[in-house]
């Protein structure tokens, strides 16, 4: 396992990480999320094959784990494997912003609901601190977006402000068409003369491109930059047959592996990337994604690529139209 340098934070971490939000709730938007999980929703059941993932992925070198308390038990789940395994040397981020609503099913009306507001950030803070320290190294805005109008509550910025006063690494995670808009707006945010962001989280693959030029500007500047959706919620695996899918399976073919290796090997040939997150949820798929790391795609084959990008309205409209399952 390679590992990289967390931007500025002094942290080293796997180029590979392992997000928990396919893990954490019975319900998600991962194609073939059900058939994962084997319809066994109770919580030993999906406690126990968390703890499981979590210490196969640390077997193949993986030090950085990924939740949010949108994740419905995944921030518990990691809590109680860090404190089976004390002498595991880990990395976590997790988020606030969004809260479970889905109470335990995978037919909710509404599975999270974002609430970018001191008061909620004052709520789940240190619910996530209490559980995660002294892994937690990273607290992010869970899916910034200019409509939330966070970037300029100073009330909620001031807290972050206080909060990276105390040691950790304040990020925030981007999502729909207006990523890179999102970005810029958050490197001009300073607290006290000071950069508040330390870190990224955005949505990028061979698919969704259009945030590539932002995350280069905020690595330049000394973020972290965290990828997550790099499998495009299992689109980029042979699950899918989208008329995109065999360019890539006829790569995957000549290195003689699988699509969601070939996607993921693909985000980390890019310059700007700190690590991308695995979603996976059996560990065949997290060990099929951790051979990632291990491809170096030939320029030819990163053109092509590189040319399966879609329209950013066109993507997103896609994503929100994935069935919870």
């Amino acid at each position: 396992m390679e590992y990289r340098k967390f931007g500025a934070s002094g942290y080293d971490v796997s180029c590979i990480g392992l997000g928990l939000a396919a893990l954490g709730r019975p319900g998600y938007i991962n194609l073939g999320h059900e058939e994962d999980l084997g319809h066994a929703y109770k919580l030993p059941k999906m406690e126990a094959q968390t703890h499981a993932m979590l210490s196969l992925a640390r077997a193949q070198g993986i030090n950085y784990f990924d939740a949010a308390q949108s994740y419905g038990k995944a921030e518990s789940f990691l809590s109680s494997w860090l404190k089976a395994h004390p002498e595991e040397e880990v990395v976590v981020g997790s988020k606030w912003g969004y809260y479970y609503t889905a109470d335990w099913s995978v037919h909710a009306d509404k599975h999270e609901i974002k609430e970018h507001t001191l008061e909620r950030l004052d709520l789940q803070w240190p619910e996530s601190r209490q559980r995660l320290d002294p892994a937690l190294k990273i607290y992010q805005i869970h899916s910034a977006t200019l409509e939330s109008g966070v970037l300029e509550n100073g009330a909620v910025l001031e807290r972050l402000d206080e909060i990276r006063e105390m040691g950790y690494v304040i990020g925030l995670s981007l999502s729909g068409v207006q990523q890179s808009v999102v970005l810029e707006k958050a490197l001009a945010v300073k607290v006290g003369e000071k950069p508040l962001f330390g870190s990224v989280q955005a949505t990028y693959n061979c698919l969704e491109q259009s945030v590539g030029e932002a995350l280069q500007k905020a690595f330049d500047r000394g973020l972290g930059v965290i990828i997550k959706e790099g499998l495009a919620n299992g689109r980029l695996t042979s699950r899918n047959k989208a008329t995109y899918l065999p360019v890539i399976s006829q790569i995957a073919r000549r290195y003689q592996t699988t699509e969601d290796t070939i996607a993921l090997a693909y985000i980390l040939s890019k310059p700007f990337v700190s690590l991308v997150l695995s979603g996976a949820a059996v560990p065949a798929h997290l060990l099929s994604n951790v051979s990632g790391s291990e491809i170096e795609l030939s320029p030819q084959d990163l053109n092509q690529l590189d040319g399966l990008r879609m329209k950013p309205a066109h993507y997103w409209e896609e994503r929100a139209g994935l069935a919870w399952n």
